[in-house]
């Protein structure tokens, strides 16, 4: 088995959150420099910059994960990742219709754009990315498993926009491949409070919106090559793969 650090957590410069310089080639470059292996691509409600930075990844040697971090209606932060340019549009389909379209201000949020390797802006959405969306977690869930995808609740015990903060709990028999964790959290306090959870594999990752964010917070995947397929058992824990918080 190899062991491959990841982070799966990583936002660009279309999240209205990110630093203006996420650009999807700073983002590769200092995935590279940090040593990392498989990224994960995660802007709010959209995964229209993922086609880019998996472009440049692939020169760099990096998996990309591509994928979005969507707002459930109950305001529940689900990370979410798919297999193919086809399932990640149908994602993005799913997205657009069921997302409130309420007027985007960029004084306020960034840029919410999307950029080619050469950091040329391509688009620029008009509406805010942060609304969430109009269905619950659990038909995100099954709408990102029947895309044969892979649906990962985000920072789960985080003080807002979690399992935690907005049901009061972590549901036991939540659907998910696996829990991510605030990265501030260590994880023997989140099983010591949450052990009806152990079941599942604890992940933590950067949340990055800044450079300097990312890879501060990773997982260790150890898996036989890398690729979804390999990534996807490792967080089910199946045929001896496995991930390793660090």
């Amino acid at each position: 088995m190899q062991r491959i650090r990841a982070d799966l957590h990583i936002h660009t410069v279309l999240s209205p959150c990110a630093n203006v310089d996420m650009s999807p080639v700073a983002i590769v470059q200092k995935a590279f420099a940090s040593g990392l292996r498989i990224i994960g691509i995660t802007d709010h409600n959209s995964t229209l910059q993922c086609p880019t930075v998996k472009k440049i990844a692939d020169e760099y040697g990096i998996f990309t994960l591509m994928g979005a971090e969507v707002t459930s209606k109950e305001e529940i932060h689900c990370l979410t990742y798919f297999d193919s340019l086809e399932n990640l549009q149908n994602f993005q389909d799913y997205i657009d219709r069921n997302i409130s379209k309420i007027k985007f201000n960029p004084a306020l949020h960034g840029l919410q754009a999307v950029l080619d390797t050469k950091n040329n802006v391509l688009e620029q959405i008009d509406y805010y990315l942060g609304t969430p969306l109009k269905v619950g977690y659990e038909e995100i869930e099954e709408t990102v498993h029947a895309l044969g995808g892979i649906f990962i609740p985000a920072h789960v015990d985080r003080i807002k926009f979690s399992l935690l903060s907005q049901l009061g709990y972590v549901p036991e028999n939540i659907k998910a491949d696996a829990l991510e964790i605030y990265n501030q959290t260590p994880l023997v306090q989140f099983l010591r409070e949450n052990g009806h959870v152990a079941h599942f594999s604890i992940i933590k990752n950067s949340d990055a919106h800044t450079l300097d964010s990312i890879g501060r917070h990773t997982s260790l995947f150890m898996i036989e090559k890398i690729s979804f397929n390999e990534i996807k058992m490792a967080l089910r824990k199946k045929f001896e793969r496995m991930v390793i918080t660090e």
